[in-house]
This record gives C-alpha cells, sequence and structure tokens, in this order.
C-alpha cells in the first residue's frame, strides 16, 4: 500500500520514524490515529519510543529484520525496551550520532558513509548481520537520507549516476530507481518511510512521483 499523507506535519517523515518489516519505531508524541495509519499501510504494530530521548528516531537509529543500530548516547531504558521486542541492539562507537542520516540497510546490504571507522562498520554487519560498503554517493555522505530501501526494493535521489543505482542493487539485492518524492524533494530517505509491504510519502508527492515510488520499491510486482 503506497499513501500520501504528513505524518508528522513537515515532509520529513524519515527522520522521525524507523520501519522494518516487523514493526514501527514512533516517537511518544505521535498521535495514535497516525500511528494507526503507519500501522495500517506497513503491516507492522508501531511501538512508541525515543533514542537518546529524543523523537528523531529515523535519524538516530538504522535497523532490519536482525537488528537495531543506535546513538551512542541512547538511554539504558530504551535499549532495554527493544531487546524486549526481540531485537539484537547495539550503539555505534564514534561520535556520530545520526546513524539513520548515515547508513541505509535491508536485510541483504548496507551503504554507509565512507567516514565511519573500521569498528563502527563491523557494529553494522554484526548487528544488521548483513555485508556493509562504504562509499559517498551523489557527492554526499548522508546515505540514509538519500536512498529508501527495503527488501523488495529502493529509490534513491535523483541525481545518483547509473553507476551508483548499480552499485546499489548489487549491495542491496533487489531492483530499484531514481526519483524524488514530496513535489521534489531528492533526499528521499528522509521524506518517506516504507518498508515490503507499504511506504508513506509526502503530502505533496506528485502522481508520476508516486508512480515512481510504487515502481522503484516493487509494489507493482504484488498487482
Amino acid at each position: 500500500m503506497l499513501r500520501r499523507i504528513n505524518i508528522v506535519d513537515n515532509p520529513n517523515i524519515g527522520v522521525f520514524i524507523l520501519a522494518t518489516d516487523d514493526l514501527a519505531v514512533v516517537p511518544y508524541n505521535l498521535l495514535d490515529e497516525k500511528v494507526k495509519l503507519i500501522e495500517e499501510t506497513l503491516e507492522v504494530g508501531a511501538v512508541k519510543s525515543s533514542i537518546s530521548g529524543c523523537n528523531l528516531i529515523g535519524s538516530l537509529a538504522v535497523a532490519n529484520s536482525n537488528g537495531i543500530v543506535v546513538s551512542p548516547h541512547v538511554l539504558d531504558r530504551e535499549v532495554k525496551q527493544f531487546e524486549e521486542l526481540g531485537l539484537n541492539v547495539a550503539t555505534i562507537p564514534g561520535n556520530y550520532t545520526a546513524v539513520g542520516n548515515i547508513v541505509a540497510a535491508n536485510d541483504t546490504g548496507a551503504i554507509v558513509s565512507p567516514f565511519l571507522s573500521d569498528e563502527a562498520v563491523k557494529v553494522i554487519e554484526d548487528t544488521l548481520d548483513v555485508n556493509v560498503e562504504s562509499t559517498s554517493m551523489v557527492g554526499s555522505d548522508i546515505i540514509g537520507s538519500l536512498i529508501t530501501v527495503t527488501n523488495k526494493g529502493f529509490l534513491m535521489d535523483k541525481n545518483a549516476t547509473e553507476t551508483e543505482v548499480d552499485f546499489a542493487r548489487d549491495v542491496f539485492g533487489v531492483e530499484g530507481d531514481i526519483g524524488t518524492v514530496g513535489r521534489g524533494i531528492s533526499l528521499v530517505g528522509a521524506c518517506s518511510l516504507a518498508n515490503s509491504s507499504g511506504a508513506i510519502v509526502a503530502k505533496e508527492s506528485t502522481g508520476p512521483e508516486m508512480a515512481r515510488v510504487e515502481e522503484a520499491l516493487g509494489f507493482l510486482d504484488d498487482l
């Protein structure tokens, strides 16, 4: 299912919310009616939480079906909550807190910013149980903001080259494409939320943008 709605009253839904094929993690202050929309669209249960006491969950964590890697400033109660959900939890070593902005991952692979240390890459590799590749994309290191990826497909920044798209295909093991959301926003990772069952994009997204999202994330295969 594909929905066009402003869940958090601005286009940056991927900054505030984290989703996998198993669950969605949403801020404590998100209205219950919007939580229900997320659950219906992504076909998962939603859990209210925070990372480091902050509601920027999508920016401060990255997750797949195997685990979750979070900011080094995560609180003990937050770690306990994720562990009780059956997640393998790890903090990323170093000074970088916005893990979700610099890592894009599904259950097959992850692309991470090249400035992450070997130690940080190893933590991501072990926790998410994926192959990890380090590189810049479209001249930027904010990989997680540039790409929305699931176990069925990916959408990445409209400025990505054919070589970069092919690289992402190899790492993630799925087909994908370039595009925008929210009437021309190229930071699709920051401005969308998706898993293998559905996606939510900014309310301002156009018909052609919606069609590209649907195709890139593999939803047309279900028709």
